[in-house]
């Protein structure tokens, strides 16, 4: 068979071509030129096609589902990210891989869900330099990272923002996962403050002057890290690429530049954050609509700089968090923002509004713009499409699937996950499983490890309000097989619920 760089070379959906006019492998593999096909998206060979495509992949942090205008915000201006939509595919069923930050980073890079995954939670080591910033939990050095993956087909591959995943040195340090560059907050703890005194330059600090990790300073960290991101973009225009931006916006604390703020400043009724669990502010209704448009923002210059360097239409972008809003009421105002919707649920919990995050996927000419899918997606399946995308090689105890057919127009070609699956030991033990447009759910496995299954039908009860499980015993056992069988027992420590399969 012709393999996948080759046929997103050409710029046409392999199974459609295969679908519709029966050409066998071998005719394929030699042919010159391909007929049109009913799909706008197959075309015709032409120079700038015969290049795999550069990838630019955007991670927010801790936004929430229905916190961009494409998917319904009515308070927060984002128009570049809503362009993205636009102008491509947005998945409304979309999953993150875990409901905090270093577990779903995991899923993202390693292709592997909550029961098979590394990493499972924001344990921290430290060992005890650079301002006992000491870095999450590190990867094993043999783990196989999208960035690694593409490293070997011959990307250049950086990584700008949050790591999460590894301190300085570790097995887990980006450099040593797959990246030549990165550029940004190593430690996650460090990432609680956006005018930060330094920032992790590959394996050095990089100071800057007049930062004292107050409440404002002379280097905003986000934009210092977008530049960076920018100037990668540049420098490998040649070449293809891979750009990682796990961009720490829109995690606390609150913290936007001055002018970002006054865009919002006086629309809203403020009551002041005075200052528990991250710095004080007079005013966090407008510094959170800041911080989320100055992301936004952010995403134009990347769309800007691609357009001004030719590459647009050769690059396809991801942009999606790593899970949803914070429950910090007081500092963010979920219910004033609507940021879940109908969800339930905040960051740190296993039902919808913890899980599911805004997905949009981008690549001119290839994606039918304003496209919207609802195929049950999550994390762990970008490893594969991206491995679809270039013809590279993924590990073969991956447990994500391609939705490289559904970006293209071919739904019916689309392999479906049985399950999407989560092993969570934070925030007193939860464990989930998505089965079709069946969510169960057990929460509070700690204290109770025999806590009963919660049920609910996601397609008349997307809130998980209704708990059905006694009304469908069926498919409630079926799911706890589920919930037993799709896991392995940690590395860290041990996890209370149920038995692990040897």
């Amino acid at each position: 068979m012709q393999p996948t760089s080759d046929r997103i070379r050409h710029g046409r959906p392999y199974l459609l071509c295969l679908l519709l006019y029966g050409i066998s492998t071998l005719i394929l593999a030699s042919s010159t030129a391909f007929l049109s096909t009913d799909s706008a998206f197959c075309e015709e060979e032409s120079e700038e096609d015969d290049r795999v495509p550069n990838i630019v992949l955007i991670l927010a942090d801790d936004l929430g589902w229905k916190e961009l205008g494409c998917y319904g915000q009515q308070k927060i201006e984002t128009p570049h990210i809503d362009r993205l939509a636009a102008d491509g595919m947005r998945f409304t069923d979309y999953y993150c891989g875990a409901p905090v930050c270093a577990p779903s980073r995991c899923v993202l890079m390693t292709g592997k869900h909550l029961g098979h995954a590394h990493v499972r939670s924001n344990h921290e080591v430290n060992p005890g330099k650079w301002d006992s910033f000491g870095g999450q939990y590190p990867l094993p050095k043999d783990t196989t990272t999208i960035a690694a993956m593409l490293k070997r087909a011959g990307y250049a591959t950086g990584a700008f923002g949050k790591w999460g995943l590894g301190g300085v040195g570790t097995s887990g340090d980006p450099l040593r996962q797959g990246f030549d560059r990165f550029f940004g907050y190593n430690c996650q703890r460090h990432a609680h403050n956006l005018y930060p005194r330094y920032l992790v330059d590959n394996d050095r600090q990089r100071v800057l002057e007049g930062n004292s990790r107050g409440l404002t300073g002379r280097h905003y960290g986000p934009q210092v890290i977008a530049d960076e991101l920018l100037r990668f973009i540049r420098e490998n225009k040649n070449r293809p690429f891979f750009a990682y931006y796990p961009t720490i916006i829109p995690h606390l604390a609150l913290q936007a530049p001055q002018e970002a703020i006054d865009h919002y400043k006086g629309r809203w009724k403020e009551t002041p954050y005075r200052g528990r669990s991250y710095l004080p502010h007079p005013a966090p209704r407008a510094c959170y609509a800041a911080m989320i448009s100055f992301l936004d923002t952010q995403v134009g210059r990347i769309t800007a700089e691609l357009k001004d360097l030719g590459l647009d239409d050769n690059t396809i972008i991801f942009f999606t968090s790593d899970n949803g809003t914070t429950y910090l009421k007081d500092q963010v105002d979920y219910e004033f923002f609507d940021s879940v919707g109908p969800l339930r649920g905040l960051k740190g919990s296993a039902h919808e509004g913890g899980l599911r995050v805004p997905m949009i996927v981008r690549w001119p000419g290839r994606i039918q713009p304003g496209s919207v899918t609802g195929l049950p997606a999550a994390h762990y399946d970008a490893m594969a499409t991206i491995a679809d995308l270039t013809g590279s090689h993924m590990p073969d105890d991956s447990d994500g699937l391609s939705y490289l057919p559904t970006l293209l127009g071919g739904p019916e070609r689309q392999q479906k996950h049985e399950y999407l699956f989560w092993d969570y030991p934070g925030y007193g033990g939860q464990i989930a499983v998505r089965l079709g447009n069946w969510k169960g759910i057990k929460t509070g496995l700690h204290k109770k490890p025999d806590a009963p299954l919660q049920l609910y039908d996601l397609e008349t009860n997307i809130g998980e309000q209704v708990d059905v499980a006694a009304e469908h015993p069926d498919i409630a056992e079926r799911i706890e097989k589920i919930m037993l069988e799709a896991r392995k027992k940690p590395p860290l420590k041990k996890w209370q619920f149920g038995k692990y399969p040897e």
